[in-house]
């Protein structure tokens, strides 16, 4: 793959139309240092103008038939592949990711367009019979609609793969859609609208609209035009745009702290593999990181050893090498965050076992691969979402006690259980207070087929190409 350090910029995409903004965005370049590319950032008034535009495009995609969109989809979706290499570049420069998982994103966001084109054909409405004294005798049609505009807000760490989660499924249902992305990662979106303006779409059908949160989200999000928001972020910032919504859906996948709990029975290399791939992966920047690792005491030393030995295995490097698996943090307030997890830990007591330490090149910071034992209780750490490559283990007595510990996060998303005891994994999976528990595996959402997303601070609603298209339609009953 050939790249080049070639400074992009980029505007908003309002109402069919590429226009012109307001001050740029800065966005850093994560693998050479300095700056990759400037877009021009949307203003409040263009906010507004792309929601009249998605209102102005309602009626026109509601007489749209499920084959036009199938075909906006698959048309989508081949354009995408036809500018993998471009893509690529681009996720590897904004978002710091391994050029090896930049190709996998956005091999994962064509086959998200793709996917959508199956389950859109399943959609259907139903047959129904009155059964109440007064209504025996009717009849109804109780059929879907699309819900109207869909705001989708993208996060930074899958710049493209989520946006096209958010996407695909509400351009499947027939509704407009309008695209914050993350101010840190906005060039995947650039690309991506300018895929789907030359898909054919009709005009106001999808808008792009880059800027910080203050200046466009927060007149987006709460904006009465707007009848569903798609987001993925923190729980802050879940928690913010829902007190600003109104009478909104709200579909949302927020923070995680994930726990890998290990039993004594368990396969310590495989849930030592799972641990350290769980951490480490996208530098820990990950709603579905492995952030805690719960091990039973009698297993904990040992079990510590061999995620040590496993971290061995990841490689840090140039991001354009086939075979670097670790890059940097997105920003230096990340990196001053796991820092200061970290340094919380080890001030509680935990034992540095491997790294722990900062550093920053050419302007781009790094966080070591950590691996942290013994970690008490009253870390924070154990608490609270980190968001970078380490791995903190503490250690359980039983099944209650593991529970207990893990349930009392307010982050409820994902955890893992290891163990060769079918029956342990279901009673312990079943108490997790989770979104999605994965039995002897790292947590993982993969295209969206299975169904994710969070109790209690880490969202509402769930996520997956099928379940997000029926989020974003409503449904009519037509009595006969």
């Amino acid at each position: 793959m050939e790249h080049n350090a070639i400074h992009r910029r980029e505007r908003p995409f309002v109402a069919g139309e590429w226009v012109s903004g307001g001050d740029p965005l800065s966005v850093s370049d994560l693998a050479d240092g300095g700056t990759f590319a400037s877009v021009e950032a949307a203003s409040a008034d263009d906010a507004k103008r792309a929601l009249a535009a998605a209102e102005d495009a309602q009626q026109t995609l509601r007489e749209t038939t499920v084959p036009e969109r199938v075909e906006w989809l698959e048309t989508i979706a081949e354009a995408i592949r036809a500018r993998e290499d471009e893509l690529a570049e681009v996720i590897v420069r904004e978002a710091g990711k391994p050029v090896s998982s930049a190709r996998g994103e956005v091999e994962s966001a064509a086959e998200r367009f793709e996917r959508a084109v199956g389950e859109i054909r399943h959609l259907k409405g139903e047959f129904r019979r009155g059964t109440t004294a007064g209504h025996a005798d009717w009849r109804a049609v109780v059929e879907p609609e699309p819900i109207g505009t869909v705001l989708c807000i993208a996060p930074y760490n899958y710049p493209l793969a989520t946006t096209a989660l958010q996407v695909a499924p509400a351009l499947a249902a027939g509704n407009a859609v309008v695209v914050k992305p993350a101010s840190k990662t906005p060039v995947s979106g650039a690309v991506l609208a300018e895929i789907v303006a030359e898909a054919g779409l009709p005009a106001g059908t999808f808008n792009f609209v880059p800027g910080e949160s203050g200046v466009v989200g927060d007149p987006l999000a709460s904006d009465s035009r707007v009848d569903a928001i798609a987001m993925t972020g923190s729980s802050g910032a879940g928690e913010h745009v829902a007190r600003q919504s109104g009478i909104t859906r709200l579909h949302m996948e927020l923070g995680g702290n994930a726990p890998a709990v290990v039993f004594e029975d368990a396969d310590l290399d495989a849930a030592a593999t799972a641990a350290a791939k769980g951490s480490l992966k996208y530098a820990g920047q990950r709603c579905s990181a492995v952030s805690r690792v719960l091990a039973h005491e009698s297993v904990h030393d040992d079990l510590v050893a061999r995620i040590d030995d496993a971290m061995d295995d990841w490689t840090v490097g140039d991001l354009f090498a086939d075979d670097t698996d670790l890059g940097p943090l997105v920003s230096e307030s990340q990196a001053d965050w796991v820092a200061e997890l970290v340094d919380d830990a080890v001030e509680r007591g935990a034992t540095v076992v491997r790294g722990g330490d900062r550093y920053e090149e050419d302007g781009i910071h790094f966080y070591e691969p950590t691996l942290l034992a013994d970690v008490p209780r009253d870390a924070r750490i154990v608490d609270e979402e980190q968001f970078g490559p380490v791995c903190a283990v503490t250690t359980i007595e039983d099944e209650d006690d593991a529970v207990a510990l893990t349930n009392r996060s307010d982050l409820a998303l994902d955890a893992a259980v290891f163990t060769t005891d079918h029956d342990r994994a279901m009673d312990v999976a079943q108490r997790v207070n989770a979104g999605a528990v994965r039995i002897n595996g790292a947590p993982s959402h993969g295209l969206g087929d299975v169904p994710f997303g969070g109790n209690d601070a880490s969202g509402i609603g769930r996520e997956g190409l099928d379940a997000t298209i029926h989020e974003f339609v409503r449904e009519k009953s037509i009595i006969l």
